[in-house]
C-alpha cells in the first residue's frame, strides 16, 4: 500500500485528497499545507466521511513536512490562485517561489518520489520543481492535458446529448490558451467525432475548452476544484496500480516532436516509474505548427522563470 502527499490544502488539493480517498487504494493521504489547522480540519472532515462512503484509507491534515517522510507520490497544488482578469502568467512570481520551496522540503523527507504538479502557470511550474528537484524528468510532470481533454469531453457530449464515458479524446500543448485540441483524434465509442458534429460547432467548442479555465474564472470568482482535483487522481492512480494509462501530461521534451528541453503536453504512457514513454503522434502540418505555436508561448515563460533565479 503507497502513501501520497498532497501539498496545498485549498479547494483544489483537498479535492485530490477526498477523491483519492474514496478510490480505497491507499494506505495513507497526507493533506500538508502551511495552515495547519485548515490541513487537519479538511482531512478529518474526510475522514469522518469514511464510515459513510465505505473507504479505508487514512486521512492525516498537518504543517509538518516530516509528516510527508516515505511519499511515493506527490502532488503540489499549492499556490495562489487565479483570480478574474488574472492570466496563468500573471501568477509566475509569487507561485515559482512556493513550487520550489515546496520541491525542497519534500525531498529532505522523500528523496525520491514522483511529483505532479497541478500549481499554475502549469507548465512553467513543472519546470519549475524539475530544475530544482534535480529527479528524472520521468518523475516530476504536470496535470494539465487530462482536465483540459475533459472539458472538451464534457462540452462535445452536452452538444451530441451523449454520455460523456463514451467520448475519447487527445489534447496538446501548453495549459492556456494556446492548448491544442486534436478533433482528428476525437471519437465517440469510435465514430470520428467530424461525423457527428459540423465543423462550426465543433471549433465554437474547441475555442471554449482552451478559455475553459477562464470561463470558470469569471463565474466564481476563483480556479476551479472538481474537475483539476479528480484528474490529479486520476494520474496518481495510474502510477500507484502501474496501469500504464495513456493521458496527455506535461512532460520535457527530449527531441519528441522536433522539440527539445521545452515542458508541454503530450500524450504519454504513465505508469509505476513515472513516465514510462512519451507517445509521438503524426500531426499534420496544421496540428504541428499550432503545437509550434505553442512552444513558443511555453518558453517564453520558462525564460522569465530563468531570469528570476529562483
Amino acid at each position: 500500500m503507497s502513501k501520497v502527499t498532497v501539498v496545498g490544502a485549498g479547494n483544489v488539493g483537498a479535492t485530490v485528497a477526498n477523491v483519492l480517498a474514496h478510490k480505497d487504494f491507499l494506505k495513507e493521504v497526507v493533506l500538508l499545507d502551511i495552515v495547519g489547522d485548515l490541513a487537519r480540519g479538511k482531512a478529518l472532515d474526510s475522514w469522518q466521511q469514511a464510515p459513510i462512503d465505505y473507504y479505508s484509507t487514512k486521512l492525516i491534515g498537518s504543517d509538518n513536512y516530516a509528516d510527508t517522510a516515505g511519499s511515493d507520490v506527490v502532488v503540489i497544488t499549492a499556490g495562489i490562485p487565479r483570480k478574474p482578469g488574472m492570466s496563468r502568467d500573471d501568477l509566475i512570481s509569487t507561485n515559482a517561489k512556493i513550487v520550489a520551496s515546496v520541491t525542497k522540503a519534500i525531498l529532505e523527507h522523500s528523496p525520491d518520489p514522483i511529483i505532479i504538479v497541478v500549481s499554475n502557470p502549469l507548465d512553467v511550474m513543472t519546470y519549475a520543481a524539475h530544475q530544482v528537484s534535480g529527479l528524472s524528468d520521468k518523475r516530476v510532470f504536470g496535470m494539465a492535458g487530462i482536465l483540459d481533454t475533459a472539458r472538451y469531453r464534457a462540452f462535445l457530449a452536452t452538444a451530441l446529448q451523449v454520455s460523456p464515458k463514451d467520448i475519447q479524446a487527445i489534447l496538446m500543448g501548453g495549459h492556456g490558451d494556446t492548448m491544442v485540441p486534436l478533433p482528428r483524434y476525437t471519437t465517440v465509442s469510435g465514430i470520428p467525432v467530424t461525423e457527428m458534429i459540423d465543423s462550426e460547432q465543433l471549433d465554437a467548442i474547441v475555442q471554449r475548452t482552451k478559455t475553459g479555465g477562464g470561463e470558470l474564472v469569471k463565474l466564481m470568482g476563483t480556479s476551479a476544484w472538481y474537475a483539476p482535483g479528480a484528474a490529479a487522481a486520476q494520474m496518481v492512480e495510474a502510477i500507484v496500480r502501474d496501469e500504464n494509462r495513456i493521458f496527455p501530461c506535461c512532460v520535457k521534451l527530449t527531441g519528441q516532436y522536433g522539440m527539445k528541453d521545452v515542458f508541454l503536453g503530450v500524450p504519454v504512457k504513465l505508469g509505476a516509474r513515472g513516465i514510462e514513454e512519451v507517445i509521438e503522434l503524426k500531426l499534420n502540418e496544421e496540428e504541428m505548427n499550432l503545437l509550434r505555436e505553442s512552444e513558443g508561448h511555453v518558453r517564453q515563460v520558462m525564460q522569465v522563470f530563468d531570469s528570476m533565479e529562483v
